[in-house]
């Protein structure tokens, strides 16, 4: 099974697409799809669906859904000899005597992947693609190489982790209260890893490359402050201090009247970098910046695709 969320629903078996049209059942195979190989409480479906106000009828309704779900993997399922309902496939068995790497075949139906379980369901990807997981792979070695100071290969395995994505997960999966926590935890994972792909060119003295996608993302996140600040060090860099420093104007402006904060030290300390370096006299920026630094909820929280990647201090681009 091959399973795909960082965009629009695709999760197909056998290479045939198993995604319902219907909302409802798209939304329970958005969930199951999201967390295969895992158990989905029944509760936590019922809440996706019905938001707290389930009918009487919700159990046998999710039923249903349940059971249109496996016809439609029944029918991806369909072997060469046109058995609608099971596929056959080989396994190693051991038990068998003398032949210890024997082949025998292996009747998997519908009901093996989508199970019924205690307190739930569990959609089995049989080992098959899931663009989630490799994202979260992909995002962990990126991490890992920009705490190692590799930032060629950071900005490399950040950058392929980033291509994985094709629009906002579940684009067109009507959402509901599980499913929105869910978006909202992955784009808060795919802005960590857009962050540290951005810190990383930035110190291998990409700016000019990096500011046509730096001037759409501090539009977008207009109190994200990593983001300005790595704006306001590729514009400085590119020769266009006027146009750093007024990206900080504008931060500030934006902070006061939506949140009523100031710009942090480290913001201040980057606007006076920029205010007093010359070209003969470059300076780093003071400190250390967390990553990634945020002041609106929702933007840059550094949430792993797994769990919280812990703030961790790091030098930012110097200004030069």
């Amino acid at each position: 099974m091959d399973i795909g969320v960082l965009g629009s629903l695709d999760v197909r078996v056998n290479g045939v697409s198993v995604a319902p049209s219907a909302p409802k059942p798209r939304q329970v195979l958005a969930l199951l799809a999201l967390h295969a190989d895992r158990v989905v409480p029944v509760a936590s479906l019922i809440e996706e669906l019905w938001a707290g106000h389930p009918p009487r009828s919700a159990r046998t309704t999710l039923q249903t859904y349940v059971l249109q779900l496996r016809e439609l993997i029944a029918a991806a399922l369909v072997t060469d000899a046109g058995d609608s309902t099971s596929v056959a496939r080989t396994a190693t068995d051991a038990s068998v005597p003398g032949d210890a790497t024997a082949e025998t075949a292996v009747t998997v139906g519908a009901k093996d992947v989508l199970m019924t379980l205690p307190g739930g369901y569990l959609l089995s990807s049989g080992g098959g693609r899931s663009d989630v997981r490799e994202f979260e792979r992909l995002a962990g070695l990126g991490y890992r190489a920009m705490d190692g100071g590799d930032f060629a290969g950071a900005a490399r395995t950040l950058a392929s982790a980033l291509q994985l994505w094709s629009g906002t997960a579940f684009a067109d999966v009507q959402s509901g209260a599980q499913l929105a926590m869910e978006v909202k935890r992955l784009e808060e994972s795919r802005l960590c890893a857009l962050d540290q792909r951005i810190e990383a060119d930035l110190r291998l003295g990409r700016h000019r490359e990096v500011l046509a996608e730096l001037t759409v993302l501090t539009s977008r996140y207009r109190t994200h402050e990593n983001l300005h600040a790595q704006f306001m060090i590729a514009l400085h860099r590119s020769g266009r201090r006027g146009e750093a420093l007024n990206v900080f104007l504008q931060l500030r402006t934006t902070l006061g009247r939506e949140l009523g904060l100031e710009p942090s030290p480290r913001l201040r300390g980057l606007q006076h970098t920029i205010l007093t370096a010359t070209p003969e006299t470059p300076a780093d920026i003071p400190g250390t910046v967390s990553r990634p630094v945020a002041r609106e909820s929702g933007q840059g929280a550094g949430m792993g695709a797994r769990g919280e990647r812990v703030a961790q201090g790091v030098p930012l681009a110097s200004v030069h």
